[in-house]
Formats: structure tokens, sequence, C-alpha cells
């Protein structure tokens, strides 16, 4: 039996670049795919993707972000690191998915928004803000799927669910190991020590209450095994959106909200 792997070494599995991506996802999970572009405000982002699809048969909004495997798709995708026009574009969609009563399903990978000049200047902080207040009080599923780095508001923006999962290798954080050991030691070379303390693993995550679920890969990583990790995904993404078509909108709306709220909290404890 080999052993567990280590944080940092999630990071890097998390980090591969043939690690399946949305458009991987979306050819693999979805049928009739309707891609959607543009925020109706200011521009196309391409490092947010999102449309209309059908998930065994029901219609359903699919957004994610989107980082490209070759280089010429990582220039384009901004690595993955999404300007405020592609939250805009999200929120749309998810208004749009509200209006029509149709589930969302979002698959998270990026180390944050972009946090240039241009991006600033355009609202980036209004625009993440702005998609998290709005995603709390959806009343359709939301599901959030986080499939590689899930890191700062950049991941959050698309991650207020009823239902957060985690794929076995991904992690989730408030900034990146480099970003932290930066900060905290003024030295990004610590970022291996930084994966440790943050705890930004799934099996850490899932033990702390921030996620709801965590997706199994096949040893090495969902890239050596895209087949079978699909198939793992499908059952995972049907099971909660089973669970979560039996409830209210008003209950949809209610529990994520209280989710979210609980986060941090400390345990009440029982009067004697």
């Amino acid at each position: 039996m080999s052993e567990p792997l280590t944080a940092a070494q999630r990071v890097a599995i998390a980090r591969h670049p043939q690690r399946p991506n949305i458009t991987d996802y979306i050819q693999a999970l979805f049928t009739d795919f309707f891609e959607q572009k543009g925020d109706r405000l200011c521009g196309e982002d391409a490092a947010i993707l999102g449309g209309v699809a059908l998930y065994h048969g029901r219609p359903v909004t699919v957004i994610g972000t989107r980082k490209g495997k070759t280089l010429e798709e990582n220039l384009k995708c901004n690595f993955g690191m999404p300007n405020p026009e592609g939250y805009r574009k999200a929120l749309r969609l998810m208004r749009q998915a509200e209006k029509f009563r149709r589930p969302i399903l979002t698959f998270i990978d990026t180390s944050g928004a972009y946090p240039g000049l241009e991006a600033e200047a355009h609202g980036q902080g209004e625009a993440i803000a702005r998609n998290l207040y709005e995603m709390s009080r959806l009343t359709v599923p939301v599901i959030a799927l986080i499939t590689g780095e899930g890191n700062s508001g950049g991941a959050l923006a698309l991650g207020v669910a009823n239902r957060v999962l985690m794929l076995e290798n991904s992690v989730y954080a408030i900034l990146s190991p480099e970003g932290f050991a930066s900060i905290l030691w003024k030295d990004s070379a610590r970022h291996e020590e930084a994966c440790e303390l943050m705890k930004l693993t799934a099996p850490d995550l899932l033990e702390l209450g921030v996620i709801d679920g965590i997706i199994p890969e096949p040893e090495g990583g969902a890239h050596l095994a895209p087949a079978a990790h699909m198939r793992q995904v499908d059952r995972a993404l049907s099971r909660c959106l089973a669970e979560l078509s039996k409830e209210s909108g008003a209950a949809l709306a209610a529990g994520r909200y209280q989710k979210f709220r609980r986060m941090g909290a400390a345990p009440q404890k029982e009067e004697a």
C-alpha cells in the first residue's frame, strides 16, 4: 500500500497541466452544451466558460473557470484568473438559471481572480462580492466541484453552493501556498511547509466542515484514468442533484445561507 500523499504533493497534482478541465467535464458529462459569452456590460472573459446544457436529459446551467492546457490557451484564458467581466458573465448565467428554474453546476480551478490594475479599475472586488451575495439567495440547486486549485475569492465567487465537493487531489484555500509563505515568512521558498499549515486538502476541509464530500481519484491523479474519473464525478453529481431536487426553493436558499454562516463558528454548548 502506497504512503499517503503530502499536502504539497496534492498541490502538485492539482496543478498538473493535463488534469481534466471544464471543457473535458462538459464533453464527458453533458450534451447539447450551448456556450453563452459576455457580461452585457463590458466584454467577454475567456477565463470563465458557461452556458446551458443537458445533464441526463435535464436542462442545467454549467459554469467553470478555464485555464487551458497549451501555452496559447493559457494566454487566452489568462491562466484561469478571471477578470470582473468573467464573474459578471457567471452572474448573468446564474440569474438566467434562476429565472428558468435550472440547477447550477460550477467547476472551479483557479489560482485566484486576476489582480491586475485594469481588473481593479473595472471593479474586481465588487464583482466577486456581488456573486457571493446573489448566490446566497438563489432558489435553485447549486453544486460546486473543486477540480484543481480553488484559491481566494476568485474561487469562492463560484463556490457558494448547497453542496461543495472536492476531488481527492484538489486544494481549496484563502490563497496559494507561495503567497501564504511570502506573507507569513517573507519567503515563498517555504511553500511546502505552508501547504501543511494551511489545511487546504480535501480530507482536512471535510473534517473542518468546509466541504460536503470528496470524490476519489485514480492513483496518481484524475488525468491518468479520465474515463474512470468521469464516472466517479457523474455518480457524485447525480446523487447530490437528486437530493437537492427534493427541496423547495426557499429551503435551498435558507440552507445555503446558513451553511456558510456556520463556518468558523464555535459549537454552541448545551446547558446543563
